[in-house]
């Protein structure tokens, strides 16, 4: 009997402070009377699309894991932040380089994007990084305050270790206020509002998504930004579906040298709040209507958040940007797919990473490895298509 009781009073603490762990995560309440929506109607839940939903996830149409480990490499990013470089780090997780400047986007570095430390999607890699292990920061950039792009653990933790500025949309400040960050350094813009912070002007930008931390729905903003220094330009699009929002913040903030778009966790029940690939090269070509860009690809390969296979997304892409450079619409987006962790540096085109000319792919020292090529794409791209279960190793 004292054993049992034992043993109940052992999980009974647990429970405790997993509900506490939980009420945590949550967050802070919205704003009474306050709902935030976006400019196109959008259903973030499309009833129309049920049926068709529920053949797709009994159609094989394969994966949702990965056969084997996916490669995750340790950053290398030195000492000093570069001209213009991207590290992505999973999911929507970048650290930009930025003429000398790094700033880190939609940090979540947990195993699992949920409130819960055991249920809830769990990654398909490993961090390439921990926040303790990050070079310092000048800036944290957040999308939104979904799980899967603003994790409590990793922003308490960068606000004790780092000494940045964190920039968010319209009331996600009260998250991060009640998580103990000091309101000094939160910069909370709407959409079309503007900052300066370490150099660089970060820019609101509409997008067209949804927000909200357990029940609460829609208290909060989403937004893309635009993040622009003296010589370099670089758009982050957090979480978006499809929106001629994306031709406006082009016009007035482009051409990118980098556009950093999602193109996974697409499906015909949310088709206005996630963008397909497909549909992430037109936003690719909004932004830059009159110039060339490097698209890094980001919200594929760490969650499994959607009824598809999830290397879906990559080989869509590619396929996209060949069908688009055929037909003279995607003739300037580069794209680069590195594996989580690897640097991908846009200043330098012999930086190891590869390098696409729609005929092949040079890994860099001029050897050419035509079985990586995403056809009608150019600089730059890995070396081989990663991703692939036959290149995927133990």
């Amino acid at each position: 009997m004292a054993a049992a009781l034992a043993a109940a009073g052992a999980a009974a603490a647990v429970l405790a402070g997993e509900l506490r762990h939980v009420r945590g995560e949550i967050g802070a309440p919205a704003r009474r009377g306050v709902r935030f929506r976006n400019t196109e109607p959008s259903a973030s839940f499309a009833p129309e699309g049920l049926w068709r939903s529920l053949q797709e996830l009994r159609r094989d149409g394969g994966p949702r894991t990965p056969a084997r480990s996916i490669p995750v490499i340790v950053p290398d990013v030195g000492a000093v932040a570069g001209e213009c470089a991207a590290t992505w780090l999973g999911h929507a997780t970048v650290l930009l380089e930025i003429e000398g400047r790094r700033v880190l986007t939609d940090p979540v570095l947990r195993y699992r994007c949920s409130p819960s430390r055991w249920l809830g999607p769990r990654r398909l890699h490993r961090p390439p990084v921990t926040a303790a292990g990050l070079p310092p920061v000048d800036a944290v950039v957040i999308s939104h305050d979904h799980y899967d792009h603003l994790e409590r653990a990793t922003m308490v933790r960068l606000a004790r270790t780092q000494d940045c500025t964190f920039i968010v949309p319209t009331g996600v400040a009260a998250h991060l206020r009640q998580w103990g960050v000091d309101d000094g350094r939160i910069v909370e813009l709407g959409w079309g509002a503007s900052a300066v912070v370490a150099g660089l002007t970060f820019t609101s930008c509409e997008v067209r998504h949804f927000s909200g931390r357990g029940l609460r729905r829609d208290g909060t903003q989403w937004a893309g930004w635009s993040v622009t220094g003296a010589r370099r330009r670089v758009f982050f699009g957090g979480d978006s579906g499809y929106t001629s929002a994306f031709r406006t913040a082009g016009d007035a903030h482009g051409p990118f040298d980098l556009t950093v778009l999602p193109i996974g966790a697409y499906s015909t029940l949310w088709p206005d709040i996630h963008m397909t690939p497909e549909e992430a090269v037109s936003a690719c070509g909004d932004l830059n209507p009159a110039g060339r860009t490097t698209l890094l690809p980001v919200h594929w390969a760490t969650f499994d958040l959607a009824p598809h296979a999830w290397s879906d997304p990559i080989d869509r892409l590619c396929a996209a940007v060949g069908r688009a450079a055929g037909n003279g619409r995607g003739g300037g987006i580069a794209v680069a797919v590195p594996p989580p962790g690897r640097r991908v540096d846009l200043a330098s085109t012999a930086d190891g990473t590869g390098m696409l000319d729609g005929t092949g792919m040079s890994d860099g020292t001029g050897t050419a490895d035509g079985a990586g090529a995403c056809d009608g794409a150019t600089p730059v791209a890995e070396a081989h298509r990663w991703w692939s279960d036959d290149r995927i190793t133990d």
